[in-house]
């Protein structure tokens, strides 16, 4: 059973939920799936199944523009170009950019149809052009960019996403080649080294390998197939409180709370942490430079929340074809997955 919330926790959580769901269809249709599919993984409760097929009807949309369009070469390179300029122009941004060099096309692959794809997946089904998507993934080299230090020190979050994700759909199993490239390219021993938005970098690339494994809250994960994770996170606690920000604080706590470790000392910590960050007059954990915007902040609030009101039980799906508040209402594009398609996972 989960270490219970304090009462001063459980308020911080309670505010956090009512602002939320208070303007939930105020946020974009993405941010609304994020948010709906966490809060249903996490109670069960149908009433949430619809956040995710508003998330459902954007991703199909997408995934048949980008997915049916395949064959055309020249569609592929301006794609991946336009994915690329999105991705801004800070620090951060410069160095994706710089790392996606050697392999431009790379992004389309992996943030844009492997996401879009698994996302439908998880929902218990297919998409437009899922067939003829498959079969292009299975025949590029992800392996190069996945294993990239460069690319690892830009986003390794987002590459243990991807690993995850072509796994998942039966594309290709990176999952020993992207941790031994992670650990290659962030030793323990050089942690003195790495400035403060490395270190981030390198926690919140770690929790990603847990929530990823979890197929994102859907189920437990082993804690001795994690170990080498948590002990990390045990030993560092006290740097994680100082250097990391209130996303990668929580996704510490939440990560012994996916392994079964509801007692550690670094759950404490780190939902102590959520209230201190919490901003009592906008009802928000504010960004560190303390904005408060809602659709900007969802997802670190969310996170909040988990950590707080962490459930007995985990939910998978929401199987939107089988629930009586969402099959009546599926996107023309998606049909339920074949029973062996489903046997792949």
């Amino acid at each position: 059973m989960a270490q219970p919330a304090t009462s001063q926790q459980q308020d911080v959580a309670n505010q956090i939920q009512q602002n939320l769901e208070d303007h939930l269809y105020q946020l974009p249709p993405r941010v609304q799936g994020h948010y709906g599919i966490r809060m249903y993984r996490m109670t069960g409760y149908d009433k949430y199944a619809n956040s995710a097929l508003v998330d459902l009807y954007a991703v199909t949309n997408s995934q048949a523009w980008y997915a049916c369009q395949l064959d055309d070469k020249e569609f592929v390179k301006q794609a991946s170009l336009t994915a690329i300029s999105k991705l801004g122009k800070g620090p951060r941004a410069k160095a994706r950019k710089k790392a996606l060099k050697p392999f431009p096309e790379f992004i389309f692959y992996t943030d844009v149809l492997l996401r879009f794809a698994s996302r439908i997946d998880e929902f218990g089904l297919t998409g437009p052009c899922h067939n003829k998507m498959i079969a292009m993934l299975k025949s590029k080299d992800l392996k190069t960019g996945l294993t990239d230090p460069a690319m690892i020190e830009s986003w390794a979050a987002q590459l243990i996403n991807y690993v995850y994700w072509a796994k998942q759909l039966g594309v290709g199993d990176y999952r020993q080649e992207y941790k031994e490239a992670f650990l290659t390219t962030y030793p323990h021993s050089e942690d003195d080294k790495l400035t403060k938005a490395q270190f981030r970098n390198k926690l919140y690339g770690m929790t990603h390998f847990v929530f990823a494994a979890s197929e994102y809250y859907q189920h437990q994960v082993s804690a001795k197939e994690f170990a080498w994770i948590l002990d990390y996170f045990d030993a560092n606690i006290e740097r994680i409180l100082t250097d990391a920000t209130p996303d990668i604080i929580a996704e510490v706590g939440i990560s012994f709370l996916l392994a079964g470790k509801e007692d550690h000392k670094v759950v404490a910590k780190t939902r102590d942490a959520m209230v201190k960050a919490f901003n009592a007059k906008e009802n928000i954990i504010p960004s560190p430079r303390g904005n408060p915007d809602l659709a900007l902040g969802e997802h670190r609030n969310v996170l909040a929340m988990m950590l707080i009101n962490w459930p007995e039980t985990l939910h998978k799906g929401p199987y939107l074809a089988e629930l009586k508040a969402t099959k009546k209402y599926l996107p023309k594009g998606v049909k339920p997955k074949t029973d062996g398609e489903a046997e792949k996972k």
